[in-house]
């Protein structure tokens, strides 16, 4: 080894001891007739001692040295007479005596400390020095930490990780696929797989009833702050289960990492409530339940008062904003400005305040009384301090735009605490979900997910309100994973096909591998795959999951610093028998 210790090991303990560091220039300082110099590597910072009085020549290299210069530095352990506190090595120095540069460093294109100068795009093209930096090193630890505790727990209740195949068969349903030509199957793909979906449920048909692997993924979609083109899952699959089976085994898992990586211990069990109740309560199945603000359905209350917004709708629904009375007419515009907000969709908002002077106030207060305002009061549960935003229209988009102002109310009060851990269990979804475009079904999650054993006789009248035996696992408004118990019969399968509009032939083209495992005897199973990125930037504290991934690609999906994607060569796309055809 080239050096005796790291830059953050050495104590008061190794007083007068002679050691040998290597690392990297953090900043350099002259003082007159010193001058000091802060090394750094992954494990901390040490500062190194450089005298003019006692090795002039020595002292003048080290002022040679600019920052982010790869050095090793001989020298021995002293007390710093000016302690520093804040970090671990912050009692002692090192007085060198030999120095080497072992690589010199061009002037980085942006600061390497904890609060940079270098925007998003610039730190990304330069990634391997952005993860120089202790925010970016301490999130891929708590990466790899995660990771590791995924596994200490599954191992100890007897799973064990089996990797399945990167290049697979291109199947429908999710999203797009990223796909991969054959060089010796002209004109045929491979595609990367979205889930292992298939592949799981064959390894229980294998007899592996407890299966996992933190895997990688791929999926062809639009992106956003918790969206990669390649993502990682904690995939997992177990045999001869019920549904409270997983749900208890999996609750274990994120009570163990409350616990090993949070450093708390979470009481109790997790809350549990059924899809309908979520979407009536919330407006979303992702719902943030650090903090109440319920939605409250005043249909009934508000139509039949000749306003003819809310008398000409289906849905009126509101939330009730505590303290929010205060709120100025500017800050009531803007929170009408935000729900007006094309990716939110509401037509506009309607407010009563709830004044301390006992006064009520009103955007609306010409087409309702006092009484009828303070009736929506007591449903909503506002008492003398209070505002109520309401918002009218179609049932599903009021109920979303809902839950998109009940988060922002949640922002601008305060009430989200990143210290605070809110679970849920959302069960009971919808099975299929109506495509009015395509005029079918779709799987709301996805063509193997059984439906709950009291609603098949739905399949033949009403299949839309059959409720799937699926599961999703949902922290602080952030969906964590998700999964259900699998149809494990041929005759169910194929009836799942064919409510999902495919032919017989289309069938057993996608899935007649599976079709045909499932006649040797396929046990009752089923799974759940948690978004390991998701997790991990949740437990960091943040909502980009790009921080928490070592190379992850931009909002573009492009990899800037190797620029990729990019173009093949002729005589590449000749053995693929490609040709790319511009539109």
């Amino acid at each position: 080894m080239l050096r005796t210790h790291t830059c953050g090991e050495l104590r008061l303990s190794n007083k007068e001891r002679e050691v040998t560091l290597c690392g990297w220039v953090q900043k350099s300082r002259d003082l007159g007739g010193m001058t000091f110099i802060d090394i750094r590597d992954r494990y901390g910072i040490t500062q190194l001692v450089f005298n003019m009085k006692t090795d002039a020549g020595l002292c003048n290299k080290a002022r040679k040295i600019g920052r982010e210069y790869v050095i090793s530095a001989t020298g021995t352990v002293k007390e710093r007479s000016n302690k520093n506190l804040n970090i671990s090595t912050g009692e002692i120095e090192i007085m060198v005596k030999e120095l080497k540069v072992l690589n010199p460093s061009e002037v980085p294109p942006f600061t390497i400390e904890e609060k940079t100068d270098g925007g998003e795009e610039l730190r990304m093209k330069y990634r391997y020095l952005d993860l120089r930096r202790n925010p970016m090193k301490n999130n891929i630890i708590l990466r790899y930490e995660m990771a590791r505790e995924v596994r200490k727990y599954l191992d100890s209740i007897g799973f064990i990780e089996i990797e399945t195949p990167v290049l697979i068969k291109s199947t429908p349903e999710g999203a797009r696929d990223f796909v991969v030509p054959s060089r010796l199957k002209a004109g045929e793909f491979y595609a990367l797989p979205q889930s292992p979906q298939t592949f799981k449920q064959l390894l229980m048909i294998s007899g592996f009833d407890k299966y996992f692997q933190i895997v990688k993924c791929f999926r062809d979609e639009d992106f956003r702050s918790d969206r990669q083109p390649e993502f990682t899952q904690i995939d997992c699959e177990m045999s001869f289960v019920e549904r409270d089976d997983i749900l208890e085994t999996f609750e274990g898992l994120a009570k163990h990492l409350f616990k090993k990586i949070k450093k708390f211990d979470y009481e109790g069990t997790f809350p549990r409530l059924p899809y309908v109740e979520v979407i009536e309560k919330y407006g979303t199945d992702k719902p943030d339940t650090r903090f109440e603000m319920l939605v409250q359905d005043i249909t009934e209350l508000a139509k039949g008062k000749g306003f003819k917004i809310f008398d000409s709708v289906e849905y009126i629904g509101g939330i009730c904003a505590k303290g929010g009375a205060g709120y100025s007419r500017k800050q009531l515009d803007a929170l009408t400005d935000f729900v007006r907000k094309p990716q939110i969709g509401a037509n506009g908002l309607v407010y009563v305040k709830l004044n301390s002077d006992g006064t009520v106030k009103s955007s609306v207060d010409k087409f309702f009384s006092r009484e009828d305002l303070n009736k929506w009061a007591e449903k909503m549960n506002g008492v003398t301090g209070d505002v109520l935003l309401i918002l009218a229209g179609e049932r599903t988009k009021t109920l979303f735009a809902l839950s998109k102002l009940r988060l922002e109310m949640g922002k601008q009060l305060k009430l989200m605490d990143k210290d605070t851990f809110a679970p849920l269990w959302i069960v009971d979804f919808p099975l299929l979900e109506w495509d009015e475009e395509n005029q079918r079904y779709h799987a709301m999650h996805h063509p193997f997910t059984s439906a709950r054993k009291d609603d098949h006789h739905l399949f033949a009248t009403d299949p839309g309100k059959i409720r799937a035996n699926a599961y999703d696992l949902v922290i602080n408004g952030v969906e964590i994973g998700g999964g259900s118990i699998r149809i494990h019969d041929k005759q169910e399968q194929a009836e799942m096909f064919r409510h999902l509009g495919f032919t017989k032939e289309e069938a057993e083209k996608q899935f007649g591998f599976l079709m045909n495992a499932f006649q040797y005897g396929a046990p009752p199973h089923g799974g759940i795959a948690f978004g390991f990125d998701r997790w991990v930037a949740l437990f960091g504290g943040s909502n980009s999951i790009r921080d928490y991934m070592a190379f992850p690609k931009n909002t573009a999906g492009r990899d800037i610093m190797i620029d990729t994607p990019s173009l093949l060569s002729d005589e590449q796309l000749k053995e693929l028998s490609l040709k790319v055809v511009n539109k």
